[in-house]
């Protein structure tokens, strides 16, 4: 009887256009329309805007009215971005051992806390290596006790196989972790940050041969220190390596098995050159397919339309249009789960120049979850079992990430029965078996879900969706891209429901 009942209930979810919602009876077929439009604040997910630690003092005035032609209005930045990324020099985050910058009244504190302020997430990569930088990204008393280093325009950089450096970088990031890991306010951390600009590539040591052990250092380490906060690297084809480009055809051999090995310790992926269509070639292509749904993906742009010739890429770019369109398709091509603003006039090139295409990565980027399909009871009894089945879409091309170490499955499908006058949870049973990280755009995914009613009390509840997170005691933690009535937590009320003795 119970195979016989739970293929009836999924031969409901294939055909809804011939179910009707019965009131009278013990199930109900109900169909949830999608939201393709809501900017949804879910982690690793959306749209990212850049900060650094040399802003303009009126930064957040700028971006809290950005222009947009196409509607004849302006907007914040922080309606569509949720997330603040910000590189910084480590002599910056510590200008002295023991000192560091968000117990100090310094600019990035004052900047990182506009973020907050905007009900943004914070994200970070610390900087190392002083070439092409203004003045040394290293703190001073690191080359004081002793760490080695060589110079650019008269700018030191240590080596990073150089001991006393390891030593000061790993107290530095002990302290930078007691503070920032934490998903509550930080989205994610570049864990890598060597080399010139950060990217990890252009590397100088001591001893070459101590590439893949400094690898090996600096991915563990981060590891070790960020454990509730998704760690990303660069996947470049020179990474910890010698050269930052030679063509498009050229690489460096160990470049993918150290990769990897990062991947399969936890990390996630992102690149700093989409829509350049040599430097983000067949090598980047080819390399992040195999991750395309096991690790999301970031995407950063690499032509700056202010102070590139963007004309000289091969893909015959002509306006700041084709530019954004590039990244953009570059973007779908690798599944990306975020996309990035970046900041000042390259912002307002997203709003003024391309707008079509931040309203499409709204509804077809990164991840969209939509209980489009459910069947529910319309009365339960107080102790007994009853059965719910439902089916799930992913609008959007991107990966839900919900297996990553850091986030160790936290997030859970949940039905609850809402108190029809406050909203406020009675009860609530997770489905173990419904997984958001297997939810691709294009399967629809169908599950059967069998609960127990405990002691409820008697009366007339609200049957509510949700994802929840189990380590915020069962707050909502994914918001649904579905249409419909939600509760000011996040539940998404479906329909009345009677609990009988």
């Amino acid at each position: 009887m119970k195979l016989f009942t739970n293929l009836i209930l999924l031969a409901c979810i294939g055909f809804f256009a011939s179910c009707q919602t019965n009131k009278g009876g013990q199930t109900s077929c109900l169909r949830v329309l999608p939201d393709t439009t809501t900017v949804l604040d879910n982690p690793l997910s959306g749209w990212v805007a850049y900060g650094s630690e040399n802003m303009p003092d009126d930064f957040w005035e700028q971006n809290d009215h950005i222009a947009v032609p196409a509607k004849d209005t302006t907007v914040r930045i922080s309606d569509y971005a949720k997330i603040f990324y910000v590189r910084v020099h480590w002599s910056t985050m510590n200008p002295a051992e023991g000192v560091y910058f968000w117990n100090t009244d310094c600019k990035l504190r004052r900047v990182v806390q506009g973020a907050l302020d905007r009900g943004m997430r914070l994200a970070f990569r610390v900087i190392v290596d002083s070439r092409d930088r203004a003045r040394e990204a290293t703190p001073a008393y690191v080359f004081d006790a002793g760490a080695s280093y060589y110079t650019n325009r008269g700018l030191r950089s240590p080596y990073p196989d150089d001991p006393v450096f390891q030593a000061k970088y790993e107290a530095f990031l002990d302290a930078f972790a007691k503070q920032y890991n934490d998903p509550e306010q930080v989205e994610f951390i570049d864990g890598y940050g060597l080399g010139k600009w950060g990217e990890g590539h252009t590397m100088i040591y001591r001893d070459e041969k101590n590439r893949e052990a400094v690898f090996n250092w600096i991915i563990d380490l981060y590891v070790k220190h960020f454990t509730r906060v998704p760690l990303f690297i660069n996947y470049h084809r020179w990474i910890g390596a010698d050269k930052d480009w030679v063509n498009d055809k050229v690489y460096n051999p160990e470049s993918e098995r150290l990769l990897d090995s990062a991947c399969e310790k936890g990390f996630s992926l992102r690149h700093d050159a989409f829509g350049m269509r040599e430097y983000y070639g067949s090598w980047e292509r080819a390399f992040v397919k195999k991750w395309i749904m096991k690790r999301p993906v970031i995407l950063e742009g690499g032509w700056i339309v202010g102070k590139h010739n963007f004309k000289l890429d091969p893909s015959g770019y002509q306006t700041a249009y084709d530019v954004r369109e590039g990244e953009f398709e570059d973007g779908r091509e690798a599944h990306v789960n975020m996309m990035d603003f970046r900041v000042g006039d390259e912002t307002r090139s997203w709003f003024r120049d391309a707008y079509p295409l931040v309203e499409r990565f709204i509804a077809e980027g990164g991840y969209r979850l939509c209980p489009d399909s459910l069947v529910l009871p319309s009365n339960i009894k107080s102790g007994e079992d009853f059965t719910i089945a439902h089916r799930w879409i992913n609008l959007g091309w991107g990966y839900c990430p919900t297996n990553i170490p850091q986030w160790q499955d936290k997030y859970k499908v949940a039905f609850a029965l809402l108190d029809k006058d406050t909203d406020e949870v009675v009860a609530l049973y997770s489905d173990e078996q419904a997984r958001p990280c297997d939810w691709i755009k294009g399967t629809p995914t169908s599950y059967v879900f069998s609960g127990k009613a405990g002691e409820v009390k008697p009366g007339k509840y609200e049957w509510a969706i949700g994802i929840v997170d189990t380590t915020r005691e069962n707050a909502i933690g994914l918001r649904l891209a579905a249409q419909g009535n939600f509760t000011a937590s996040g539940w998404l009320k479906l329909q009345e429901v009677t609990v009988q003795n």
